[in-house]
């Protein structure tokens, strides 16, 4: 009575799992003669990240430096005449770094790991086909769009006066002082995917 119940027991088993498709880890065991016995193992990890960076920077620089007159005139001794000097300096520094990749990695191991695996098939009946199969998959998306906009618009305008010495009996110098315009541009742009 005891082997019979035991034989009960395995047919069991067996017409459970002659078709099925058993878990990560599983074990079949026991099973009859002619059994067909499958341990299919899958996995799908996928991980998809998107990165968008739009970053804009702006310097719109109007200058206007003007010098007034000089005028020395209708003098009996009449002295120098000299204008101031009209100037402008614009300076844009403009640093810009884009980083994607920081925690990528360690975001990836955590997606990435695990794979099943595994799996017994033991102590089946003769003439049995045993079969364990492990599939996995791994898909990774990253899609990175960087758009980098810096402009700098720069307008000057520097004018010296006039200087005039006219109409002196004995008349000094006439001089303009100078005028210029400085322009600095410095950009360092980084972008790391």
């Amino acid at each position: 009575m005891n082997k019979l119940l035991k034989l009960a027991s395995a047919a069991v088993v067996s017409a459970s799992l002659t078709t099925g498709i058993a878990a990560a880890q599983s074990t079949i065991e026991l099973t009859g003669p002619g059994s067909t016995n499958t341990i299919l193992n899958e996995g799908d990890n996928s991980a998809t990240f998107s990165n968008d960076n739009d970053v804009s920077a702006t310097n719109d620089n109007t200058q206007d430096a003007t010098s007034g007159d000089a005028n020395v005139s209708d003098n009996t001794t009449g002295g120098n005449a000299t204008t101031g000097t009209a100037a402008n300096d614009n300076s844009l520094n403009a640093t810009v770094t884009i980083e994607n990749d920081s925690g990528c990695g360690c975001l990836l191991s955590a997606v990435f790991t695990g794979q099943p695996t595994g799996g017994s098939i033991k102590n089946t009946g003769p003439n049995s086909t045993n079969l364990i199969t492990n599939e996995g998959d791994n898909t990774l998306t990253v899609t990175n769009e960087n758009e980098v906009t810096v402009t700098n618009t720069n307008d000057q305008t520097a004018l010296s006066g006039n200087a005039n010495v006219s109409g002196n009996t004995t008349g000094g110098n006439a001089t303009t002082g100078n005028a210029s315009n400085t322009n600095h541009t410095t950009l360092k742009l980084t972008v790391k995917n």
